[in-house]
């Protein structure tokens, strides 16, 4: 499967970049967590010492005053090393999560494929998981209808459609998850790292359906630790680091930082 280049993404980019309001904006965006400061070995133990007010938090910044726009159409990179802050941006464009502090404008519907699985429960089939999937992700019992068989035959699952899902390879379990999410054209696609995850033909076919969206104008947030991934497929990309924006820009020149970043710090 032949990938577009770099600079053809990037010149459609900038077209449509030119042309109206992001479709995804993040306003000085802070998220903190709070953590305890020791680590305890049961749940209970947790518990018992909270009621005794012997718990201390720290705060931990996962975010740290972010601030992007995202465009019609953009194929939308994010590097980091773990723990830089990447799911967590994602989650909030997904609204599964908000923000301490900032804001977070999402124009559009949003289709995220956070983690493969993800609102599947294991005693239901694949086919009441369909359903149940679709829900969460907003659509309408008839339109998961409509769609039914579509979803089927792209996960490749005719024969095992009406099997618990815990009779499911991981494989089988990704090529359902990313066949709901992708049924219907949504304006914001959210990848976190489950491209990863099947088999090459798998992997090469959910490429071109993303293709697909994209050539629709669909706007695409991926998050990839594959540099070449990101370079091939990505107009734009940021680097983040602890939370912080390190960079904006073309996507090559990103991964260039970013790597270069990495060498010297290992």
């Amino acid at each position: 499967m032949s990938l577009p280049t770099a600079p053809e993404i990037q010149t459609a980019a900038a077209t449509l970049t030119a042309n109206g309001l992001p479709v995804v904006e993040l306003q000085d965006v802070t998220v903190r967590y709070r953590v305890p400061r020791e680590r305890y070995r049961t749940f209970k133990e947790f518990a018992i010492r909270r009621v005794q007010g012997r718990v201390q938090f720290e705060d931990l910044l996962a975010l740290d005053g972010v601030s992007l726009q995202v465009f019609k159409g953009e194929v939308f990179g994010l590097v980091g090393a773990n723990g830089a802050g990447k799911t967590t941006l994602l989650r909030l464009v997904a609204r599964v999560m908000r923000p301490t502090k900032g804001r977070v404008i999402v124009r559009g519907r949003v289709a995220p494929l956070l983690a493969m699985g993800a609102g599947f429960h294991p005693e239901l089939t694949g086919r009441e998981n369909v359903f149940l999937n679709g829900a969460l992700l907003g659509y309408t019992r008839h339109q998961i209808e409509e769609k039914m068989d579509w979803i089927v035959d792209f996960a490749e699952l005719r024969a095992f459609i009406d099997a618990p899902l815990r009779t499911y390879s991981s494989g089988m379990m990704a090529r359902l998850g990313f066949a709901v999410a992708t049924a219907q054209m949504p304006e914001v696609l959210i990848i976190d790292e489950v491209l990863s995850v099947g088999d090459i033909a798998f992997q090469e076919k959910s490429a071109a359906r993303i293709r697909e969206f994209r050539e629709a104008g669909a706007t695409i947030l991926l998050v990839s630790h594959s540099m070449g991934a990101v370079k091939k497929m990505c107009s734009r990309a940021a680097w983040l680091d602890h939370g912080r924006v390190m960079a904006v820009d073309q996507a090559e020149a990103v991964v260039e930082k970013f790597e270069k970043y990495m060498e010297v710090s290992s």
